[in-house]
């Protein structure tokens, strides 16, 4: 295993690898921009470097910044979490090159993958069933339009390159199309810098089902079941939960066993999600593959007592997957919601200010509550990355059990000097298609969260 190593990323996954990594007696280096000087979360780390200035092009992308503190620091492994370089398979390549371990894929399965244009006619090739769409990338809003002509409207444009919800647009005609195909192009390169976009026939009503999978290098790969993922605004997760009430166990058993072969026959290394959409003919379909460790990977954590970031740092160190397939138990059923510091009331508008207070009640429900949270207060939320303060994870034996402690738990919540989202989880909790267990991705619009999503 691993003496040192170097977290390239900040907050709560920072914190959160630097909890798994203390327990298998690994030091850990953290970084820091300026923005983030004196944050408390910094005491998570054995030592700490600072990087550069508040900005993230010029700190937490800055990928010489974050080679020079590796290897400064005599990191003989460095673990970028989720978000910023995390599936750069150039940062990869780059990492590898110095002798340094890269906790992730390798930077071939990163780039295969993240081309979404190609990772569906890779995973189309190994036999998973892909959204109808545009064969490769679009050339143009004309070869766009001819696209949708052959698969019928509406359709969905995605950036090639692209996640979190940017680079996408909804084409209803032909006219909406040719609008949005230049606004989602521009979108996607200046976030991705890519302006490639795909086209997928849109469904809906759907449900955003991901499958977890675990690889080495060797050519084993598992599956831990499935999250259910469909309460979205702006095509970013507000809740997820695990297992799905949309997935039986028959379905579980067969498509994970799919997947698993396919990213075994990838010889894919670490941890990744495969990401499925379900219509409501109750057909599941490939969207995406995710190649790094996901923000609501706890509830998969919860019903499988498997710790990811563990699994994760293994696989790095050349060790052979431990896990076999019926190694896996499924028990019990947990439900996690992401607290932002966005105001609910404005459109859900980012709210950079200073924390006060922050707590969860652990004692509220039946099960039991996790939070995961690099704030401790007073804290100063930076206006310059994303707005995560806190995850809070409610598992039980049964999903109403887990549903009513979580409800409980954020019902008692105390987040002092900030607005959160926590009243919009509240919503979701009382409302009775989401008890029911029959939801989809419009949910939060049928709440009347209208304001929160974009199509």
């Amino acid at each position: 295993m691993f003496r040192r190593l170097l977290i390239a990323n900040r907050a709560e996954v920072a914190v959160r690898i630097a909890r798994t990594c203390r327990s298998l007696g690994i030091e850990t280096v953290g970084v820091y921009s300026e923005a983030d000087a004196g944050a408390s979360w910094l005491d998570a780390f054995d030592r700490a470097v600072c990087i550069g200035p508040g900005h993230a092009g010029r700190s937490y992308l800055a990928q010489e910044a974050l080679l020079q503190a590796a290897l400064q620091e005599e990191c003989q492994a460095l673990h970028p979490g989720w978000g910023f370089l995390a599936e750069n398979a150039l940062f990869a390549t780059r990492v590898e090159q110095l002798g340094i371990a890269w906790v992730g894929p390798t930077p071939r399965a990163i780039r295969l993958m993240g081309d979404k244009a190609l990772a569906r006619e890779t995973m189309a090739a190994v036999g998973l069933t892909v959204i109808p769409g545009s064969h490769g990338v679009l050339s143009s809003a004309n070869e766009a339009r001819r696209a949708a002509d052959e698969i019928g409207y509406p359709v969905l444009l995605k950036a090639k390159a692209g996640g979190g919800g940017r680079g996408m647009r909804l084409g209803r005609d032909a006219a909406e199309l040719a609008v949005a195909f230049e606004e989602a192009s521009q979108e996607a390169a200046s976030a991705f810098g890519d302006a490639g976009l795909y086209l997928e026939k849109f469904i809906a009503p759907g449900r955003h089902i991901e499958f977890q999978v675990l690889g080495d290098a060797y050519g084993a790969a598992i599956h831990l079941g499935e999250r259910e993922c469909s309460v979205q605004r702006r095509h970013q997760k507000l809740v997820e939960e695990a297992p799905s009430q949309a997935v039986d166990d028959a379905t579980r058993e067969r498509l994970g066993a799919q997947i698993a072969e396919a990213v075994a026959g990838l010889r894919y290394r670490g941890v990744g999600t495969m990401e499925l959409l379900r219509a409501a003919s109750g057909e599941l379909f490939f969207m995406e593959m995710n190649t790094r460790l996901q923000v609501e990977h706890p509830v998969t954590e919860a019903i499988t007592g498997i710790d990811l970031v563990e699994q994760q740092l293994r696989v790095a160190a050349g060790q052979p997957l431990a896990l076999r397939q019926e190694d896996v138990r499924f028990t019990g059923h947990a439900v996690e919601a992401r607290i932002n510091a966005e105001d609910p009331e404005r459109d859900f508008q980012p709210a950079p200010g200073r924390i006060e207070e922050l707590s969860f009640p652990a004692d509220r429900g039946p099960g039991h509550v996790r939070v995961d949270t690099h704030v401790t207060a007073p804290y100063d939320v930076p206006p310059f990355y994303d707005s995560l303060i806190a995850k809070v994870i409610a598992s039980a034996d049964t999903r109403e059990d887990a549903l009513d402690t979580l409800r409980d738990c954020l019902a008692g919540a105390r987040v002092v000097g900030v607005p959160t989202t926590i009243s919009a989880h509240l919503k979701v909790l009382d409302d009775s298609r989401f008890r029911s267990g029959d939801y989809d991705t419009g949910l939060i619009d049928a709440i009347g969260l209208a304001t929160a999503v974009e199509e």
